[in-house]
């Protein structure tokens, strides 16, 4: 058996984000779709629903080897592990993804912010800094990078807070402030948020904005135009969900964007990054909670 045996077909086109979308360049949507590949088999083996932690370690434990060259039989971590070769690139952000897959299997709760931030070190920042090395970007765009794939993650936990409960008993929002609020985490089985658990997504939604204040300079950092777009448009799309964790409730309410709303916010992201650069506009960096 076999990573691969358990995938559940979600695909890149169902995810929140874009990933490898026709605005990056052609030669780097392959090398992103092959990390994404292997990223998409580790979470289906993590999520599913049917096999034993045990069982889940030891698949992810394959991969890896797969990836290391110790192994051939997982194919997408075998693709990656060649695709690297021939770029020239470090195994290190497959491997770090690894790990975040092997805590979903043996940490269901959280115990505080950096509790979580140190979860999205290994599951989303990763993600970031390797398409980032595809485009030969510099290091210094890292720090602004990771706080927009933090903020990714978090905006994806507090979307499907309820669903990932009643899957999988695993709860994204640190345990002490539903114990503060005299919750537990059943409150996520309910079909509505009660005020006191709305207050504590509000308060997480609010960090996750100020994440995003952090990650602002990025597209202006970012020297490929194409990936600088589009870097643009998740941090628009990330803005617009966050300002419906304000208004909404994940527990009964529809957190997402529409087709339409989606490609609004995209056109408009694209058009003021082509400005900036025509314009010889940029973002400069915004120390940690401030406002740019």
């Amino acid at each position: 058996m076999t990573a691969a045996n358990h995938r559940t077909g979600k695909g890149h086109k169902d995810e929140n984000f874009p990933v490898a979308s026709l605005i990056i360049r052609r030669d780097a949507r392959a090398p992103v779709m092959a990390y994404y590949a292997f990223a998409r088999v580790a979470d289906d083996v993590s999520d599913s629903p049917i096999l034993a932690p045990d069982m889940k370690l030891k698949l992810l434990d394959a991969m890896g080897a797969s990836l290391r060259g110790e192994r051939e039989n997982e194919p997408e971590a075998v693709a990656l592990r060649e695709v690297l070769r021939e770029r020239g690139l470090s195994d290190q952000h497959a491997h770090d993804l690894l790990t975040a897959f092997r805590r979903d299997v043996t940490q269901l709760r959280y115990t505080d912010w950096d509790d979580l931030m140190d979860y999205c070190r290994y599951s989303a920042m990763p993600v970031g800094r390797y398409v980032l090395d595809v485009h030969g970007e510099s290091r210094d765009t890292w720090p602004a990078s990771d706080a927009l794939c933090a903020a990714l993650q978090v905006i994806n936990h507090l979307q499907d807070c309820g669903k990932d409960k009643r899957a999988l008993d695993r709860v994204y929002i640190p345990l002490p402030l539903l114990i503060a609020g005299d919750l537990t985490p059943d409150v996520l089985l309910e079909p509505v948020a009660p005020p006191a658990l709305l207050d504590i997504i509000h308060h997480l939604a609010k960090r996750t904005d100020a994440l995003l204040d952090q990650a602002e300079p990025l597209a202006a950092q970012v020297k490929d135009l194409r990936l600088a777009i589009e870097v643009a448009i998740i941090q628009r799309l990330a803005r617009r969900l966050v300002r419906l964790l304000l208004i909404r409730d994940p527990l009964s309410d529809r957190v997402h964007l529409t087709k339409m709303e989606t490609l609004c916010t995209a056109a408009g992201a694209t058009l003021s990054t082509l400005w900036q650069r025509m314009t010889g506009g940029g973002t400069r960096a915004v120390p940690a909670g401030k406002k740019p």
